[in-house]
């Protein structure tokens, strides 16, 4: 599987992956992009600004790439710095397909991506991918299913995705809703030919939104790659503007900035593989790499687990966050 070569990368900041969702489009519902994004988002400045976070990313280890059809223009972003970087050969890079971004570079757009998880959009949707990555693309993955996403039980789907991964791209999902742990669980028991389709999960989990946490460790007991989203929950704990108070007083005990505390607390999460940095700024990228690093004591995280939401106060709370 081509996502396993992430395996063989042995610096610790290799825990870490960048995902572009930030940076790949004008619009996004991160709190602070007015500050960490230049005024003039036009596409040449934020292909700058990718390309600057991909070089901090390398720089620092980081060796998983994290891009998808929706994110605007990041395929193409990040197609254009590994073909200047030969010599980031050992990155591994992975996108999603399964929403269409139609926003028209437009942060004020009334809709941004709209979501399809038949084959149809599947087929369009690799080409466009194959078009741009090649083969650079190790990990595809079908973006936000939910229980009911047909691409939980389309056998023609299942069929395609099985041909992809012979061609040797690692097949996973990722999941998004206040029922996380449920779409987990059904797609572990999705086969094809006697073999799991899906070999990777890519889920939202932080301190405030734990809810996949039982199912994750049961994925990564069954022998799958956990990759984590949004660790610091959109920018809800990454300063003390919006970060809970007991988050800011470990901040203050450890000498870390909020963000890094959050991203650390995940990464003591056993079944946690690979956390992405949602950075759009190359301090912030630094702060979530510097989270490998931090220990957090047993007190600590206790008290971190406490500021646990539920799912539906979480996802309720997510969907009024404005794209700016």
């Amino acid at each position: 599987m081509a996502f396993a070569r992430l395996a063989e990368a042995a610096a610790p900041a290799a825990r870490i992956g960048l995902g572009l969702a930030a940076v790949g489009r004008p619009g996004y519902i991160n709190h602070g992009r007015d500050r960490d994004l230049p005024a003039e988002r036009t596409v040449d400045a934020l292909r700058e600004r990718t390309h600057q976070l991909l070089d901090a990313a390398y720089g620092h280890g980081v060796r998983y790439l994290d891009a998808a059809r929706s994110y605007g223009r990041s395929e193409e972003f990040l197609a254009d710095w590994l073909r200047a970087r030969p010599d980031a050969e050992d990155a591994v890079i992975g996108s999603k397909w399964g929403y269409t971004y139609v926003a028209d570079w437009r942060t004020d757009a009334e809709v941004h991506e709209v979501k399809d998880h038949r084959v149809a959009a599947y087929d369009r949707q690799l080409a466009e991918t194959k078009a741009l990555l090649g083969p650079r693309l190790d990990l595809y993955q079908i973006h936000s299913v939910t229980p009911e996403s047909p691409a939980l039980t389309d056998r023609a789907l299942h069929g395609r995705l099985a041909a992809l991964a012979a061609e040797g791209v690692t097949i996973g999902l990722s999941t998004s809703g206040p029922a996380q742990a449920d779409a987990i669980r059904a797609a572990l028991d999705v086969t094809w030919e006697g073999e799991p389709v899906f070999r990777t999960v890519q889920s939202t989990y932080n301190v405030l939104e734990t809810g996949a946490g039982a199912a994750l460790a049961e994925a990564h007991a069954a022998g799958r790659s956990v990759i984590i989203k949004e660790a610091v929950a959109n920018g809800r704990l990454a300063t003390a503007e919006h970060a809970p108070p007991e988050l800011l007083r470990i901040a203050e005990e450890t000498g870390a900035a909020p963000d890094a505390v959050a991203v650390a607390a995940v990464l003591h999460q056993p079944w946690a593989g690979t956390v992405l940095s949602g950075a759009a700024t190359a301090e912030q990228l630094a702060s979530h790499v510097g989270a490998v690093r931090l220990r957090l004591t047993e007190d600590q995280l206790t008290r971190l687990a406490g500021l646990a939401e539920t799912s539906a106060a979480y996802w309720r709370h997510r969907s009024e966050l404005p794209w700016t």
